[in-house]
């Protein structure tokens, strides 16, 4: 499975282009990282001010270049502004497996937008990476997520319950997955 990444794959789709993270988006990734709608389902720190968001962004392209994941801002063609964020974040080659994620500003929802991203960067795996197995990981009461999750070909695996602990509670993962003979 391929792991480097240079030049950096931009995608394009329909109605999206999916590009490399730039330091200009930090101010955008701070307010998709510390929206409460979008992050509802998300256990993960949310920055404290623009420069954390920032040092998220350096990570992504840092990790990038060691080969350990990849990740896209996705922007509209007429506009570059970060509307959201979908990478492949736990690549294991030795398993030819990859992990995918994504966030979605709020006012961009209900829109298809997401389903054309995950849709472009499944294929991208399969395809450009030889991946075998692309995952997703959410938390189960994230319905949004998963019927999305569904409707791009991934199967529900089981759910690892009360699988990590977050906000002072144990929560639980919802395990999807895609194997590369089924796009």
């Amino acid at each position: 499975m391929r792991t480097h990444f240079e030049p950096f794959p931009t995608l394009h789709t329909e109605r999206l282009v999916l590009r490399q993270p730039l330091p200009s988006d930090a101010e955008r990734n701070f307010l998709l990282r510390t929206d409460e709608r979008v992050m509802a389902y998300i256990g993960r720190p949310r920055p404290n001010n623009v420069q954390e968001a920032a040092a998220m962004l350096e990570l992504l392209e840092h990790d990038r270049n060691a080969g350990t994941r990849l990740g896209w801002i996705i922007a509209l063609p007429e506009d570059p502004a970060m509307i959201g964020t979908i990478g492949l974040y736990k690549l294991e080659p030795e398993h030819q497996l990859a992990e995918v994620g994504f966030q979605l500003m709020h006012d961009q929802w209900g829109k298809g937008l997401m389903r054309e991203a995950l849709t472009a960067v499944t294929r991208f795996a399969f395809d450009q990476l030889g991946a075998h197995r692309v995952e997703a990981r959410t938390d189960p009461r994230n319905t949004r997520t998963r019927a999305l999750l569904e409707r791009c070909g991934f199967t529900l695996e089981g759910v690892l319950r009360e699988s990590y602990y977050w906000d002072g509670e144990f929560v639980g993962t919802a395990v999807y997955g895609r194997l590369a003979g089924q796009h």
